[in-house]
């Protein structure tokens, strides 16, 4: 079965198994495990900020990330597609206990302009504006790339604006790879940067919340309200740190995978692709013919192939790891057996 669904669903490879069946483990609460103090220490320095903490996953890391930058009563600007705000169970309102004030982008992306006019004026009628957050690459949008000039624009207007900025950098790997500029060049207008090593780099669980030295230690105390003091994790760390070493050079092919599956699928009638929004390695697949998204799902799934429905038109396709070029050939073949079946 060839798995298009996320490139959260990559396993472990052989060589990372064993870097994790070694790993030299000790108790990460007291701050003895040898493999997490590595990891966060090479993803601080790779992203350019002081300190970073393991977390088990994403929303974790991205939810710690709000809390640390508000307080109660404050509000959140971001985009209205963006991760946090859309499938992370509602946490800002129930963990952080802010506003999430929601903007329009294109293709995931929101300019400084709209950030100004959304920030709140200093008055008590109004909440106060304490933190942004923007997200490279964008998950609903199709993995696009967040122009840097324009983060750029935003971190100024924040720091003129006395608020935070929180990236969400899920997928920054992807975002490097594809356009050259380092992780930390990113990273570096921001507060707050979230990444994660489970979705594109292959590991098996975790992210980090990287910052300063005075913020990773307010939120070490809130992983730890969280339950996400981990004793032993090590083992798992070490699949992190394995694949921050060596998987993310080859994210490229992901990238070329899903550009090869794009251009293919979108010749087919009954099917549709917007080209330009192809920028990394997701692919919104529109379904024009007489079918749902969730029809054609199912489909796929009979042809072998699994791949999510993410709206009732709109499939995603995600290419990955454990997805080679042939395994995106027999994709693309099963796409055109059913495009015979749902054109208009």
């Amino acid at each position: 079965m060839i798995d298009i669904r996320s490139d959260t669903v990559t396993k472990p490879t052989p060589a990372m198994r064993a870097f994790m069946a070694n790993a030299d483990v000790g108790d990460d609460v007291y701050r003895e495990d040898p493999m997490v103090r590595a990891l966060e220490e090479e993803t601080a320095a790779l992203l350019g900020k002081e300190a970073a903490l393991y977390v088990p996953s994403g929303t974790m890391s991205n939810q710690i990330g709000v809390w640390v930058n508000t307080r109660e009563g404050d509000e959140v600007i971001c985009e209205r597609d963006c991760h946090i705000y859309n499938y992370e169970a509602g946490a800002p309102a129930l963990l952080s206990r802010v506003l999430m004030k929601t903007l329009q982008g294109a293709r995931g992306v929101i300019s400084a302009a709209q950030v100004e006019e959304a920030v709140n004026p200093s008055n008590i009628h109004a909440a106060a504006t304490t933190l942004v957050c923007l997200e490279n690459t964008h998950n609903k949008a199709g993995g696009t790339i967040y122009p840097r000039e324009e983060m750029e624009r935003i971190s100024d207007l924040c720091k003129r604006a006395d608020t935070r900025l929180h990236l969400d950098g899920a997928r920054l790997w992807n975002a490097s790879a594809a356009t050259g500029i380092p992780e930390r060049d990113y990273a570096e207008l921001a507060d707050t940067v979230s990444v994660c090593f489970s979705k594109g780099l292959g590991a098996p669980v975790g992210s980090a919340l990287c910052g300063s030295q005075e913020v990773i230690e307010r939120a070490r105390r809130k992983r730890k309200i969280l339950g996400g003091g981990m004793r032993q994790a090590g083992i798992i760390a070490a699949g992190a740190l394995y694949a921050l070493r060596n998987h993310r050079t080859r994210l490229v092919e992901d990238h070329a995978n899903a550009r090869r599956l794009a251009e293919a699928v979108n010749e087919l009638p009954g099917i549709r692709v917007d080209l330009e929004g192809v920028h990394t390695n997701i692919v919104m697949i529109e379904i024009t013919g007489n079918a749902t998204a969730q029809q054609v799902s199912t489909m796929m799934k009979e042809e072998g192939v699994l791949i999510n429905a993410m709206r009732p038109k709109v499939l995603r396709a995600v290419t990955h790891l454990d997805v080679s070029s042939g395994d995106v050939e027999k994709a693309i073949e099963a796409f055109a057996r059913i495009s015979r079946k749902i054109r208009s």
